[in-house]
C-alpha cells in the first residue's frame, strides 16, 4: 500500500478510480454500429389517458410515468379493480397480458403487483403497479378479466401475495402446504428441504404431499414390472 493509503483513517474507503473517458462517437456511423443508450423515465402526467384517469379517480392514481413509450401508473391498492374496469370498458384495454409480482425486501410495503394491459384498438401497452404487504390482500381483477384467475394464483404461489375476492385462492405450481414462496428475494438459492423424500412414489386416490388433500402425482396403479424373456 502507498503512504497515502496508509494515512487514511481506518474504515474509510479508498477513492474510486476515475472512469475512462469514452471517445466521442462518430455521428456518421450506421445505427447498428452505435453503442446502445438506455431510455430514461419521463413524466407521463400530460398523457391524455393519464389525465382521463386522474380526472376520474383523483388521488387513487398516485403517479404516471413513461419509459420507452410505455406508460406506467402507480395505483392505490384499494382502487385497482375500479381502475382496471374503467380501462377495459372506457379505454379499450380489453386484453390482460399478465399479472405478476416483484419483491423489494427492504421496502415497506414489500411487494408490487404489476398488471400488463394491451389495447388492440389503440395498439398500445400500459402497465399498472400496486404496492402491498404480505398481510394486505389486493382486490382481485377476475371480475374484470376472467384471465386474471391463474396469474393471480401464480403471484400468490410465488410471492405469498393474496387477492381478495378471488374465486380459488390456492397454489397453482406448488402444493398446498409447501414451505415458502420461491420468488421472494430471501428464499434460499440452494432451495429447501420440502420433505418430498418421505412421500411414496405412488399415492392412494385420497393421498398426496398433504394428507387428505388429494394433491400430487397419483397414478391409479404402479406400472407393471417388465417380464423377463426366457433365455
Amino acid at each position: 500500500m502507498s503512504d497515502e493509503q496508509d494515512a487514511k483513517p481506518p474504515g474509510e474507503k479508498p477513492a474510486a478510480k476515475p472512469k475512462p473517458a469514452h471517445h466521442e462517437e462518430d455521428p456518421n456511423k450506421p445505427v447498428w454500429e452505435k453503442d446502445p443508450t438506455a431510455p430514461e423515465w419521463q413524466d407521463g402526467s400530460s398523457d391524455p389517458l393519464a389525465q382521463a384517469l386522474k380526472e376520474e379517480f383523483g388521488d387513487a392514481i398516485e403517479s404516471a410515468r413513461s419509459f420507452a413509450g410505455d406508460l406506467t401508473f402507480q395505483v392505490r391498492r384499494d382502487a385497482i379493480a375500479q381502475v382496471c374496469a374503467s380501462l377495459k370498458t372506457k379505454h379499450a384495454f380489453t386484453y390482460l397480458v399478465d399479472v405478476c409480482g416483484a419483491d423489494y425486501p427492504k421496502r415497506e410495503p414489500r411487494f408490487d403487483v404489476v398488471y400488463h394491459l394491451y389495447s388492440f384498438a389503440a395498439n398500445r401497452r400500459i402497465r399498472l403497479k400496486v404496492m402491498t404487504g404480505e398481510d394486505t390482500p389486493v382486490p382481485t381483477v377476475c371480475g374484470v378479466w376472467v384471465a386474471a384467475n391463474w396469474p393471480e394464483r401464480e403471484a400468490y404461489d410465488m410471492y405469498g401475495v393474496r387477492f381478495e375476492g378471488h374465486p380459488d385462492m390456492t397454489r397453482i405450481l406448488l402444493w398446498e402446504g409447501f414451505n415458502g414462496y420461491p420468488l421472494r428475494k430471501d428464499f434460499p438459492v440452494e432451495g429447501i428441504d420440502t420433505g418430498s423424500a418421505i412421500y411414496p412414489e405412488y399415492y392412494e386416490p385420497s393421498a398426496g404431499p398433504v394428507a387428505g388433500t388429494g394433491t400430487g402425482w397419483k397414478p391409479a396403479k404402479p406400472p407393471a414390472e417388465p417380464v423377463e424373456k426366457p433365455s
